[in-house]
């Protein structure tokens, strides 16, 4: 059996205040040619499919269309599940008009996680969508108050799918989670809400013959062979420039998985330049996101504008000297950035001389959820 596995579309995302919408049509189309070039038998899309709860109608559309013409055009299944940019309630709406024999869309976790079933000339495959959850719903949703970590809710979902994939049949599990040992880019979202750890033990997914993963944007296995990140389509910051993006095909054995990746070709590249501001402006016009790197030692009067004269995608604009003073600020400082759940957390222990117990961290990461999402809708 021929799994294509992509995963963190985002659609619906800006560059740096860019629109991406014609890099996503771009890619969408080249996992569909993929899909008919390569006779896959399954497109498995690893949550993220949105950036944000509530995406563009526009970008709606577009993955509504995407679908339309997988559908049309191929006789691939499609599992796909929700990750933590997506709101969960649409994309399990999305399985509402879908064929079950060949779909299986999930957006909200699930005490029994029923598999999807598919044949080859090996037998059965058992296709397990786990979708992204918080601790607080996974808690509810199991019926489990101890749930209290990421690694927790995964192993709740595995476990309840595990008991559904008949015996002799190969099995796959989809999941979006931060898996310990994967490297981490600068646009990942974490996890976590308040309290815990994010990172999850790969032995969790023991049995499985191949684990199709979501989340962190560079192509990675993680653990062992068989258990991967797909990567996202596109890069989203310039810690990405130069990195090849790509989507990962996995031919499923009688026993064992062969796994190889097919490289996208995105219309546009994340590129870092430097030099002087004279150099730059003499470089070859493009339309690639520039950061550009002024090595010249005074300011300059609008250099942006400029710029944008040769790079009209130009999108951010720094001095090296700047730089410089930044990181050597950076190393001076005895801690690094606080983030929100470390600084909730800290106030929790100053205030009441201890850690948060699990019934403050549902409340303060519903909040925060309800904060995040609002922030997202506008």
């Amino acid at each position: 059996m021929r799994i294509l596995h992509t995963a963190d579309l985002h659609l619906g995302r800006q560059f740096m205040g860019l629109s991406l919408e014609e890099d996503h049509g771009v890619i969408l189309g080249q996992i569909l040619e993929t899909l008919v070039a390569e006779r896959a038998d399954v497109l498995v899309i690893a949550g993220d499919v949105f950036d944000r709860a509530s995406p563009p109608n526009s970008s709606i559309r577009q993955f509504n269309r995407f679908l339309k013409r997988v559908a049309e055009e191929t006789e691939a299944a499609v599992v796909m599940i929700s990750g933590n940019h997506d709101s969960g309630d649409r994309i399990e709406a999305m399985s509402v008009f879908s064929t079950a024999s060949r779909v299986l869309v999930r957006g909200i976790a699930d005490a029994v996680e029923a598999p999807l079933m598919l044949h080859d000339a090996h037998g059965e495959v058992a296709f397990s969508a786990l979708p992204f959850s918080y601790e607080y719903a996974a808690r509810e949703v199991f019926g489990n108050e101890s749930i209290s970590t990421p690694a927790d809710v995964i192993a709740a979902q595995v476990s309840a799918a595990r008991g559904q994939v008949p015996e002799g049949a190969r099995w796959v599990v989809v999941a979006h989670a931060f898996v310990a040992g994967g490297a981490v880019g600068e646009t990942e979202r974490a996890l976590t809400r308040v309290g815990g750890i994010e990172t999850v033990p790969s032995d969790v997914f023991d049995g499985a013959d191949y684990v199709a993963l979501g989340h962190l944007h560079k192509p990675q296995e993680v653990g062992a062979s068989h258990i991967r990140y797909s990567g996202a389509p596109l890069a989203f910051g310039f810690d990405e420039a130069g990195n090849e993006k790509s989507m990962t095909v996995v031919d499923l054995q009688a026993e064992g998985a062969e796994i190889r990746t097919v490289s996208f070709r995105p219309i546009r590249q994340v590129r870092s330049l430097t030099g002087e501001f004279s150099e730059l402006l003499d470089g070859t016009p493009s339309d690639d996101f520039i950061q550009a790197i002024l090595t010249d030692e005074n300011p300059l009067i609008d250099p942006m504008k400029r710029l944008r004269a040769t790079y009209p995608n130009a999108c951010h604009l720094a001095y090296a000297r700047q730089e410089r003073a930044a990181e050597t600020e950076a190393l001076g400082s005895g801690r690094a950035t606080v983030t929100p759940i470390e600084m909730i957390g800290d106030f929790v222990k100053v205030v009441r001389g201890r850690e948060p117990n699990a019934t403050e961290v549902a409340i303060v990461a519903e909040k925060l959820h309800a904060v995040a999402s609002g922030e997202e809708q506008t």
